[in-house]
């Protein structure tokens, strides 16, 4: 079968990863409101074209806190990649630097950073931070990731506690005997996720900035309240982000959230956003808004569940095509 666009990958990824992994990565909060309004918020928005503009070459190159990627699509933070794929984080690792871009690799993946940073040693990787109610372990895992390369911490807030995912209670969801969360090993239960930390405030980003010297990318921002608190400590960039509406159902939809978050940094920190990522339309829709870069999370699991490593880099490859094409097409 011809993949000829993000959903094509999606149909295969749901009709051949078992139905607990199916349906971790599909999961929504509640009754999934957000989760989809991430992607209808999008199909509301409507370009202003315009022609006769010379679009013989474009570049679509940008950077992200200096560092060049070659599109503004990057890899947001998911968990548990071998679920999707036996080689898990290592093949994410591996087609974001064949693509040259930027992969953020989660607290909870299935390989450790070690591996991920060995797969591709110049690659762009972020590492994704929960806070732990064990300091010690975070601060372990920061100064790890620091020393292994990786050129950005960024740090979700958006989860205090996990969200209810009804099919993943449903389903009792665990990880399977043979798969662990690597860098986390003996530190805490792998089923309960209890041991994050809810206390966190945004004074802790004056602890984080404490043990390292990486830049700090805040994830989950979606008001403008919070944009100029992140900005006001410290944080070099915001990724706007509801978390793939897995967190509270009934937030705002990204992309409409985006345009109150860089009115009010005006241009003072970077911003990125995730969720809702389809086509390469989306992402000129992101920019033409305000963000400098987009991440994707579910598409990027259903391309390594196609064909990991080379199935990542094709969905890659098609949204790079679509927004060049969108971008000549509005001119």
């Amino acid at each position: 079968m011809a993949m000829v666009c993000l959903s094509d990958f999606e149909a295969y990824a749901k009709k051949y990863l078992p139905k607990i992994a199916w349906d971790f990565f599909a999961a929504g909060a509640d009754d999934c409101s957000t989760r989809d309004e991430n992607i209808l918020a999008y199909k509301r928005i409507r370009f202003r074209p315009r022609m006769l503009r010379d679009v013989s070459v474009m570049d679509i190159r940008t950077k992200l806190l200096g560092t060049e990627i070659s599109f503004p699509v990057g890899i947001a933070p998911t968990g548990f990649h071998q679920l999707a794929w036996p080689d898990g984080e290592k093949s994410t690792a591996r087609a974001a630097k064949a693509m040259n871009t930027c992969y953020i690799a989660s607290t909870y993946s299935t390989c450790t950073l070690e591996e991920i940073s060995a797969a591709a040693p110049s690659g762009l990787r972020w590492f994704q931070l929960y806070i732990h109610r064990n300091r010690a372990v975070s601060q372990q895992l920061v100064q790890r990731a620091e020393a292994l390369g990786f050129q950005g911490l960024v740090l979700t807030a958006d989860l205090p506690y996990t969200g209810k995912r009804r099919d993943d209670v449903r389903n009792g969801f665990c990880l399977p005997p043979h798969m662990t969360l690597k860098n986390l090993e003996g530190a805490f239960e792998v089923c309960k996720m209890s041991l994050l930390d809810p206390s966190v405030t945004w004074n802790d980003i004056y602890w984080l900035r404490s043990l390292t010297h990486l830049p700090i990318i805040i994830k989950g921002i979606l008001t403008k309240e919070d944009a100029e608190l992140a900005v006001r400590h410290g944080v070099q960039g915001i990724i706007v982000s509801n978390h793939g509406g897995r967190q509270l159902d009934g937030g705002p939809a990204t992309i409409d959230a985006l345009v109150e978050v860089v009115e009010a940094v005006q241009g003072r920190v970077e911003v990125y956003l995730d969720g809702g990522i389809r086509k390469g339309s989306d992402v000129l829709k992101a920019l033409a808004l305000g963000a400098k870069c987009v991440f994707i999370g579910r598409p990027a699991l259903w391309g390594l569940a196609y064909k990991g490593e080379e199935g990542l880099q094709d969905v890659l490859r098609i949204l790079q095509d679509e927004f060049r094409l969108s971008m000549a097409l509005a001119g």
